[in-house]
């Protein structure tokens, strides 16, 4: 594999030569979900993020450039992707609306 650009998956680290990406430390959130959803974060040589699934440490990993991570979280911190993972809400009836007689 030719050496991957910012932004792309890269193929597992083991199989592609990249035996570097064993050496970064990598970080849960300590918000994460209990149920072992998590996602880890760690500094890359040359100044790099990368992203990978903690179930799947040897798997993929999204790598971004500085400037692109930080824009990421900018856009985190305007509630830019508030919308995504949420539950969808219950079609029908509320509970306010099966009162009888109130409003």
């Amino acid at each position: 594999m030719a050496n991957p650009t910012w932004g792309e998956v890269l193929e597992r680290p083991s199989e592609a030569g990249l035996s570097w990406l064993a050496g970064p430390s990598w970080i849960k959130s300590s918000l994460s979900f209990s149920n072992g959803d998590r996602v880890e974060v760690a500094s890359l040589p040359g100044g790099g993020v990368g992203v990978r699934d903690s179930k799947d440490p040897s798997g993929p990993v999204l790598r971004f450039t500085p400037g692109e991570w930080q824009a990421f979280l900018g856009d985190l911190q305007n509630g830019e992707f508030d919308r995504f993972g949420r539950r969808p809400k219950r079609q029908g009836m509320t509970l306010q609306s099966r009162r009888i007689g109130g409003p």
